[in-house]
């Protein structure tokens, strides 16, 4: 998998409530949490990104709660990719379960700015910011949790699976 898009940046500690808030945990239906996706974090955010667009944040992000509706509306609201310093355990492991794509990478973090377009290649971790040329490696997912991206998520990869062996 390989993303090129436009970065939004956020800072450290970026919890679950702020990627989406708690008032709107009333559905699991993928396009209305995508409305309200960092909505708390930046008002304009559901706004102004568009399909392919990156996140790139700071430490812990993801802390909170453990609401896999966290990962699927930023999925949903079009993210390809999502690259922080660090991830907090829960949201990592749901971001995988869903197939949302996410590299920690701290030396990317520090360098690329908020409206840089980078390119990702999920499947090496190379990260090159366009604006600049620089290049960053992280380390990617190993083979089968690469597979379970590229199905869309632990759902489809086990539906596959199944497929495959009936």
């Amino acid at each position: 998998m390989k993303f090129t898009g436009k970065v939004y940046k956020f800072g450290a500690d970026i919890d679950t409530d702020a990627i989406i808030p708690a008032r709107y945990l009333n559905t699991f239906d993928p396009a209305e949490l995508a409305k309200h996706c960092m909505e708390d974090a930046d008002p304009e955010f559901p706004k102004k990104v568009k399909k392919g667009d990156i996140i790139v944040a700071d430490k812990n992000f993801g802390c909170g709660s453990s609401r896999e509706h966290a990962p699927i509306a930023i999925k949903a609201a079009g993210v390809s990719c999502v690259i922080a310093k660090s991830f907090a355990r829960i949201f990592y492991r749901n971001s995988i379960n869903i197939g949302l794509p996410i590299l920690e990478c701290p030396e990317a973090v520090d360098a690329i700015n908020e409206g840089d377009e980078i390119e990702v290649d999920f499947a090496t971790g190379k990260i090159k910011n366009l604006r600049t040329g620089e290049e960053f490696k992280a380390s990617p997912f190993p083979p089968f949790m690469q597979e379970i991206m590229d199905k869309g998520g632990l759902i489809n990869y086990v539906k596959a699976k199944i497929e495959k062996n009936a």
